[in-house]
């Protein structure tokens, strides 16, 4: 046999999980782990003396007999874990024969691990080498074989769980009427409020009088549960249905595996959950807390929430975010019983405005817990480097939750340096628990709940400053001075470098600091020339923009440069150029944005640029709806022009009136009545168009700031950046981060258009905030259009290779043949959804191997053989008799539910409201094909989840003002007098009042009640369900009957507000 060679690790990945797996087990790779060899390997008769162990472990630990066959380990000494017999000796073997390959038991001293590969592993031996992984890491394994054997287990379960509470009341089990109370209980609600059940305990009245409280589930001490795991439980709902593997914590079901064999696109998995969701999932199941899917080499969990989709699912990783997708590497880590059990206890968050369940991501888990670990073992300040989108108000509202449950901690502060984010985050921390923080208003109010009981307040930093620095405030909080109060900061690159922040520390002496950026200061962009680290200590985890881009967390950024090569010289060849980028804003904006589907900013230099852009936007009579922003008081902000990192105040040449202006502009178009004395509205109304969160639904197209949402400012619809300013390190990238957070297919990356040549500045910036010094790692920029393309031309190729023509599309047969056809078609609307958004596109690029004429007649047959077999989500499925899911018309690993997500690339010219209305104008009611038209513009409607709620008020519409009144439709047409806008716009709110009117009259609750609560909602964004409580509670219903026309009512209106809100 060749000689022992060392083991290097072939890939990225492999280099990054081995280095992680010894620096975690505290092993010296020069040094190895001194164990006994016997107790890390065993070789079974399986071996086939292929040799290939012999050749890849780098401490030669094995060595073939002179008959051909393994002798086992003949060094008793050192391993490195660095599981290279496992992963190229298998592998090996597999080209040289065709028998079981080697089996082989991998323990390493944190967790326990089984391996088992094949040549072709079967989900049947993935899902059964799970199970042993499981058991070894000490779950006992228990048969299920149906609900009635999971509600026996249950009970016997939740009896041990609850032994202690039971003796005190001198029982050992529940009789059978007893713990059917407690199925009862646990039987009624959403799946929401079975979250909190699971959380709560419950009292329980026992036969004999007495009262025990049960726990479900041991949320302080998570590591004291009792964890089982159960494989193939059939459940029988709408269909009857089999579980893969099934993890069970005192008895129910709190995480559910769905896996595939190695091959199968892991969405295969996802999709199937999905299904079980519409088909299956009912009783104890509604308490699944986090679904894990994999297919044996990929690997991801997300919690159960149905309504998100396939890209709200994780990786799990190691603390400096090195991904865990293999199954086994994925269950030692993610499955640890302890990891496991505080992951669902402590860190799935119940969302109180929507009502559904949220994990955190790895890397907000490890931030967490490295401020909790600093807070318990030291008093030194730290900061968390998370990148700009990657939800950092999660992992702080987490991390204040939690560090503010520590006995030794008095106060927590959370604090932000400008009232909109200060709004912003009281808002989002209220919809991750209702109550959980307080909200101070003024300085007055602050001083108020710093000597309350509140334990975790949320203030800006100027409030802050004002109570501490002034006197007859300070004096009021002076028994704070030596509390334990923890302080964190939102965006602490902002506002952390002057008077205020030394004010704070200095009152506050037993204070300690904690910062969240997604852009730290350092020595190249410092400011004052102090850094975060300086004041912040510790960096306690990162997690930059090429991890979030990897992740799928936030998207990659196009970044295009329209710049002159003659810089203009007088005031007036200046007017010229800025009428020539508005030109090409305008020109270019649909293709930007889709049609209008996103909308863009416009970012400028100062506030009479801005105003000077305003005018010549408006001299060009756009056909967009066009707006600015800003305020014309004093600034304190301390950012310069260096970074570009402002908010856009005026104070010395700009007059209110010129603001009036534009915000006259503004009320005419969107019939509103803000004035410069309400500007805090004016902000907030266009903070919600922008955001799609209007129930108006003409759309803010474009809004030309100079700072104003450039940080702070969240909106998955927002997509494209303008800029004609000087941007640089901080500034640059927190401005580019408007454009990329995720939303859906359509949405590929966030696209920035720069009027300037700021290239090496943008480049610098992503360098610097990558933690890279040469290189911008791969997937942070879009590859150019002419590598766009040429991926284009291969993938047309490819098609054209199984279809060369239209024609010989229709000779496809069989499923597999047109599956075939499917998944190369979808590759290539994936990639012209994309590079239709480039400046450079034209559809009659020379270049195309596939015309757009091609492409369209391509789409047709596509198109035929997609749409007629994609079933309705909300229909049920014929079911084939002995068979546990439904037919797939092309074959059992992909169905064209699975395949049609591609679909909504097609809609992104088509599923919003301007479209719509141009459909509708397109209509001839005299025409053959009117009635043909018609039905498509319903149908393209239904296809979209976003519209589905809204098809039957586009046909309402349709019905009143076209088909009702035809002859009138098509003279207005001819004239050019029709405004389909308006009258959209009119019969939507006259629908919406109708709606309110009757669920006024239907549920006898005041419509004055229902018109508060719905524009509270409008404002706040949030349901207010107290203000119908309240107005119940007069009606003197009693409490049953009061809890249900609240749940009701609620219903009521959430619908209202889908129905009648557009996006």
């Amino acid at each position: 046999m060749p000689a022992s060679t060392t083991y290097s690790p072939a890939t990225a990945q492999d280099r990054t999980v081995h280095q992680g797996f010894l620096e975690r087990s505290g092993i010296d790779p020069d040094v190895g782990i001194l164990v006994d060899s016997a107790a890390l390997f065993a070789v079974t008769d399986a071996c086939i003396g292929c040799g290939a162990c012999v050749n890849v472990c780098p401490r030669a630990n094995y060595a073939l007999s002179g008959q051909g066959e393994c002798s086992g380990i003949t060094i008793e000494g050192s391993c490195e874990a660095c599981f290279a017999c496992i992963k190229y000796s298998i592998a090996q073997s597999f080209a040289i024969s065709t028998k079981i390959a080697n089996f082989a038991k991998i323990k390493d001293y944190n967790s326990s691990i089984l391996w088992q590969s094949m040549a072709t592993q079967s989900e049947a031996a993935l899902e059964q080498g799970l199970i042993r992984t499981l058991q070894n890491m000490s779950y006992e394994f228990v048969q299920i074989d149906e609900e009635s054997n999971l509600h026996n287990n249950f009970k016997r379960q939740l009896e041990i769980h609850n032994q202690k509470a039971l003796s005190q009341v001198g029982r050992t089990e529940l009789t059978d009427k007893e713990f059917e109370r407690v199925m009862i209980h646990l039987a009624g609600g959403t799946r929401f409020e079975k979250a909190k059940k699971l959380r709560n305990p419950f009292a329980l009245d026992l036969d004999d009088g007495q009262r025990v409280w049960l726990e479900f589930l041991n949320t302080q001490k998570w590591c004291q549960n009792e964890f089982q795991v159960s494989n193939q439980i059939t459940v029988e709902g709408r269909r009857k249905c089999r579980y893969d593997v099934t993890i069970l914590i005192n008895g129910l079901p709190l995480v559910q595996i769905e896996l595939k064999r190695r091959g199968v696109e892991l969405k295969e998995a996802y999709n199937q959950i999905q299904r079980y969701h519409k088909t299956s999932f009912h009783g104890l199941f509604d308490y699944i807390q986090i679904f894990v899917i994999s297919n044996g080499v990929n690997t991801r969990y997300f919690a159960n929430n149905p309504n998100q989709g396939y890209k709200f699912t994780f990786n799990w990783t190691d603390i400096k975010n090195h991904p865990f997708n293999d199954l086994g590497l994925f269950a030692a880590e993610f499955f640890d019983k302890c990891t496991l059990g505080k992951l669902i206890s402590k860190y799935i968050v119940l969302h109180e405005t929507d009502k559904y369940l949220m994990v955190l991501r790895p890397y907000q888990y490890y931030a967490v817990e490295k401020i909790i670990e600093r807070v318990n073992n030291s008093t030194k300040n730290g900061y968390i480097w998370h990148t700009t989108g990657a939800g950092k108000t999660l992992t702080s509202f987490k991390a204040a939750q939690l560090v503010s449950d520590l006995p030794e901690v008095d106060k927590v502060m959370f604090v932000v340096d400008r009232h909109d984010l200060d709004t912003q985050t009281q808002e989002e921390y209220e919809a991750f628990e209702k109550g959980a923080v307080d909200h101070t208003d003024d300085t007055s109010e602050l001083i108020k709940r710093l000597n309350g009981n509140s334990k975790i307040i949320i203030t800006t930093i100027q409030k802050l400053n004002a109570a501490v620095s002034k006197e007859h405030y300070s004096r009021r909080i002076e028994a704070l001075r030596d509390k334990r109060v923890i302080m964190i900061f939102d965006e602490c690159h902002r506002s952390q470098f002057g008077d205020s922040h030394r004010n704070i520390v200095r009152f506050f002496r037993n204070s300690q600091l904690f910062g969240f950026t997604g852009t730290p200061i350092f020595a190249q962009n410092h400011i004052n020339k102090r850094t975060t680290g300086e004041i912040f200590n510790d960096c306690l985890h990162t997690y930059l923009i090429k991890d979030a881009i990897a992740d799928e967390n936030v998207l990659g950024f196009l970044v295009e440069y329209v710049t002159s090569n003659v810089a203009p010289e007088t005031d007036a060849q200046e007017t010229v150029r800025k009428t020539e980028i508005a030109k090409y804003i305008l020109n270019n904006f649909d293709r930007s944005t889709l049609n209008g589907e996103f909308d863009a900013l416009f970012a400028v230099s100062s506030v009479p640029e801005l105003i000077q852009y305003y005018k010549i936007f408006k001299s060009l009579n756009p056909k967009i709806n066009i707006g600015a922003v800003f305020t014309y008081g004093q600034n304190v902000s301390q950012d310069d022009d260096k970074t570009g990192d402002n908010d856009g105040f005026e104070s010395n040449n700009v007059h209110a009136d010129e603001l009036q202006l534009i915000m006259d502009d503004y009320n005419a178009t969107f019939d509103t009545q803000f004035t410069i004395d309400t500007f805090r509205a004016y902000h907030d109304d266009i903070n919600r168009r922008l955001r799609k969160k209007h129930t108006d639904p003409r759309p803010l197209d474009l809004c030309i700031v100079v700072g104003m949402f450039l940080t702070g400012f969240d909106s998955k619809k927002l997509n494209t950046l303008y800029i004609d300013k000087n941007l640089e390190y901080h500034g640059l990238l927190q401005a580019f981060s408007r454009t990329n957070r995720v939303l859906n297919e359509k949405k590929r990356f966030g696209k920035i258009v720069c009027f300037r040549d700021l290239k090496e500045r943008v480049d610098e910036s992503l360098r610097l905030f990558s933690n890279e010094e040469h290189t911008i790692p791969s997937g942070v920029i879009r590859p150019p259009y002419t590598e766009v393309r040429t991926a284009y031309n291969d993938a047309a190729l490819a098609l054209k290779g199984k279809c060369p023509t239209v024609q010989s599309v229709d000779l496809l047969q069989s499923e597999p043949d047109k599956l075939e056809f499917i998944k190369l078609f979808r590759e290539i609307i994936k990639i012209h959804s994309e590079i239709k958004v480039y400046e450079e596109y034209t559809g009659n690029d020379p270049e195309f191997v596939l015309s757009e004429q091609a492409y369209n007649d391509y789409l047709s047959k596509y198109l035929d053989i997609v749409m007629p077999v994609t079933p309705d989500p909300d229909e049920p499925q014929p079911q084939i008799p002995g068979a546990s899911e439904p037919e797939t018309p092309y074959g059992p690993d992909q169905t064209p539910d699975d395949i049609d997500f591609y679909l909504e690339l097609l809609h992104s010219d088509v599923i919003n409201v301007a479209y719509i209305l141009a459909l509708i104008a397109d209509l001839e009611p005299s025409a053959e094909d009117y009635e043909a038209k018609r039905k498509n513009i319903i149908d393209t409607m239904i296809r979209d989840s976003e519209m589905r709620s809204k098809a039957h008020l586009i046909d309402g519409f349709i019905r009143k003002n076209v088909d009702e009144d035809a002859a009138n439709f098509e003279r207005q047409k001819a004239d050019g007098t029709i405004d389909l806008e308006s009258r959209l716009r009119n019969y939507i709110s006259d629908e919406r009042n109708a709606a309110i009117e009757a669920l006024s009259e239907t549920e006898n609750i005041p419509l004055e009640v229902l018109d508060t609560y719905l524009r509270e909602y409008d404002y706040l964004q949030k349901s207010k369900p107290e203000i119908i409580e309240s107005a119940l509670k007069e009606k003197h219903l009693g409490l049953l009957k009061t809890r249900r026309a609240l749940k009701r009512i609620v219903a009521a209106l959430t619908n209202i507000i889908k129905t009648f809100t557009w996006d």
